[in-house]
């Protein structure tokens, strides 16, 4: 009887370091945009902070380049005119809707700009855990485009990461800079796909853990 009960937890104790394996090699798809309509998107949350505050991100516009998928506008995109008029500071938020994660996510999307002399777009990935709001929350950077030495793709170009998430939270997309410097930028297809428990291995832990104290009802009888 000892033995056996020996056998039996040390398959349980197997099977409990395999759960978060498993956990992590599935996942389920929680988020898939793919911008047909930017003016009303489920969830997303557009937060302009520019210095004066000018024109929110908007629909991809055909004429200065069409999308990665989809329909020809269907992408987000932003410009210099975040600040009114074209002059200031912009501080032009995109903001994914709330999220629960359950570890091992899959965050990625496409972005790509229109290069134009003398002008040098920028844009800043970012992540704020819990359900609070406002940009502030955003204190982690997960990412950027532009700015000196890092050329915005031109092309659409994917990005992607592999990130250990647990609970509630959202991602930001930030174009951000003078008004003077920018010009526009898309962004197209984000995803995220976060890590689920296989029922069939929990499964067998219950059973394990289920056997093991069947038997030790029958060792205390």
């Amino acid at each position: 009887m000892n033995t056996l009960k020996s056998y039996a937890a040390a398959g349980a104790l197997a099977l409990a370091a395999l759960a978060p394996r498993a956990a992590s090699a599935a996942g389920v798809e929680i988020l898939d945009e793919g911008f047909d309509n930017v003016a009303s998107l489920p969830g997303w949350t557009l937060v302009n902070n520019s210095v004066p505050p000018g024109t929110n991100w908007f629909q991809g516009n055909t004429g200065i380049f069409g999308s990665q998928s989809g329909a020809p506008d269907a992408y987000a995109a932003a410009n210099y005119l975040g600040a009114a008029n074209g002059q200031g500071v912009v501080d032009n938020w995109l903001i994914t809707p709330l999220l629960t994660l359950s570890g091992l996510t899959s965050f990625s999307f496409y972005t790509a700009h229109e290069a134009t002399p003398g002008f040098s777009d920028f844009l800043e990935v970012r992540w704020a855990a819990g359900s609070g709001g406002g940009t502030t929350a955003f204190n982690t950077l997960l990412a950027t485009f532009g700015g000196v030495g890092s050329p915005y793709p031109t092309d659409w170009t994917a990005w992607s990461s592999n990130l250990n998430l647990q609970g509630e939270g959202r991602f930001a997309f930030r174009y951000v800079g003078s008004a003077d410097s920018l010009n526009y930028v898309g962004l197209d297809t984000v995803r995220v796909v976060t890590a689920v428990p296989e029922p069939s291995l929990y499964a067998m832990l219950a059973f394990g853990l289920g056997a093991l104290t069947f038997m030790r009802r029958r060792q205390a009888n």
